[in-house]
C-alpha cells in the first residue's frame, strides 16, 4: 500500500522581474510503501531540496500532486499546514535544530506541547522512544551539554514522538563523526524494522546504503532507481557509487 504518491510534480521559479525561470523539477513521479526505506540522491542543484521541501509541505509545486495517505499535500490551505506537517510528518535535519535553551527531553516533546498534548501522555510516548535512542538517561541535560550523535538522537526522538505517517530526513549523518553516523544509521534501520516509513534526502553513499531503494535525481527527474534485494550494505554502495559515476559523466535514463 502506498502512503505517499508523487505524480507529475513541476517547480518553475521566476526571478524577482520575471525576466528568467528556473525549472527545479521537471515531471517527478514516485510512490513509496507502508514501511519503506527510500534514500534520494543527487548532486548539487539536481532538485533534491526543492523536492524535499514540497514533500514537506514547506513549499508548493507548479503543478502535480503529491498524496500522503490520499491527502492532497498541495490543496492544504495555508492555515491548516503548520498543524498538517505536526501531526504527520517527522523531521530530521542535519544540523538538530535543537533549542539550546530547552533540555533534551522539552526539544522532544515541543511538537506534543504545540499539539495541546497532557503531560502524562508526553511522558508516556517518551519513555519507550527515548530508551530505543539510547537517551535515556540524558535526556535533562541541554544540547550543549552532549555531542552531535547524541544530539542527532534527541532529534530522531523528537520526529518519532508524534507518530508520523512518514519520517522525513535531510542529510541526518552530515554533521556527525564517523563513530555516531554509524550509530544513527543502526538505529534507523532498527526504527524502519518496526514499520516506520523514511524518506532520506543524502549526498552520503554510506547512509544511501543502508536504505531498501534509492531514488537518482538528475535534473529535476527521477534518472534511475536501485532496489536493495538480496544486496549487502557493501554490495549496494558500490552500485550506488558505479550509478553516481554514470550520472556525473551523462550516462543514459535506466
Amino acid at each position: 500500500m502506498s502512503i505517499l504518491e508523487v505524480s507529475g510534480l513541476k517547480k518553475i521559479y521566476t526571478t524577482r522581474f520575471g525576466g528568467n525561470h528556473v525549472e527545479a523539477l521537471k515531471n517527478v513521479n514516485f510512490s513509496v510503501e507502508q514501511g519503506e526505506y527510500v534514500a534520494i540522491m543527487g548532486e548539487s542543484g539536481s532538485g533534491k531540496t526543492t523536492l524535499l521541501n514540497i514533500l514537506a509541505a514547506l513549499d508548493r509545486p507548479t503543478s502535480g500532486t503529491v498524496l500522503l495517505d490520499g491527502r492532497d499535500l498541495t490543496k492544504i490551505k495555508e492555515s491548516d499546514v503548520s498543524a498538517f506537517r505536526r501531526d504527520h510528518l517527522g523531521f530530521v535535519f542535519q544540523e538538530f535544530n535543537l533549542l539550546d535553551t530547552f533540555s533534551l527531553e522539552d526539544n522532544i516533546f515541543l511538537p506534543l506541547v504545540l499539539a495541546g498534548k497532557p503531560h502524562r501522555e508526553m511522558q508516556k510516548r517518551l519513555e519507550p522512544v527515548a530508551a530505543q535512542l539510547g537517551i535515556a538517561d540524558i535526556l535533562k541535560k541541554y544540547p550543549y551539554e552532549v555531542s552531535g550523535g547524541q544530539k542527532q538522537r534527541a532529534a530522531v526522538a523528537r520526529a518519532l514522538i508524534t507518530n508520523p505517517r512518514l519520517v522525513l530526513a535531510d542529510e541526518p549523518t552530515g554533521a556527525l563523526d564517523s563513530k555516531a553516523t554509524d550509530e544513527l544509521l543502526r538505529l534507523l534501520g532498527k526504527i524502519n524494522k518496526t514499520g516506520q516509513t523514511i524518506l532520506l534526502v543524502t549526498h552520503s553513499l554510506k547512509a544511501a546504503s543502508h536504505a531498501g531503494r534509492i531514488l537518482f535525481i538528475k535534473d529535476g527527474e527521477v534518472f534511475h532507481q536501485l532496489y536493495r534485494g538480496n544486496n549487502t550494505n557493501e554490495q549496494l554502495y558500490q552500485k550506488i557509487s558505479d550509478t553516481l559515476t554514470l550520472l556525473a559523466t551523462g550516462g543514459e535514463r535506466q
